[in-house]
């Protein structure tokens, strides 16, 4: 679904706190935080996490999951496996 480093890089390239990130979703800062600071995917309670992937969509974020293309065809991050060499 989503990642923490997911919802880390989206605040980051809005440019708002975890607490604006609460206050578009309608949710608490602590469930912010929580989610946040999961390992990998986040768990938690789904109506939770659809809030949030809607407020950062809604925001302008486009979530790529993994292995995926970006429908929108703009430019993007993506972090690289670790397996893969750069590109040149």
């Amino acid at each position: 679904m989503i990642t923490s480093t997911q919802i880390r890089a989206a605040r980051a390239m809005l440019g708002i706190d975890q607490k604006a990130l609460a206050d578009l979703a309608g949710l608490s800062l602590p469930t912010i935080q929580r989610m946040e600071a999961s390992d990998g995917q986040v768990r938690g309670v789904v109506d939770s996490l659809v809030k949030v992937v809607q407020a950062l969509e809604g925001s302008g974020i486009e979530l790529i999951g993994e292995g995926a293309t970006s429908a929108g065809g703009g430019r993007g991050v993506r972090l690289r496996s670790k397996s893969s060499p750069p590109q040149t």
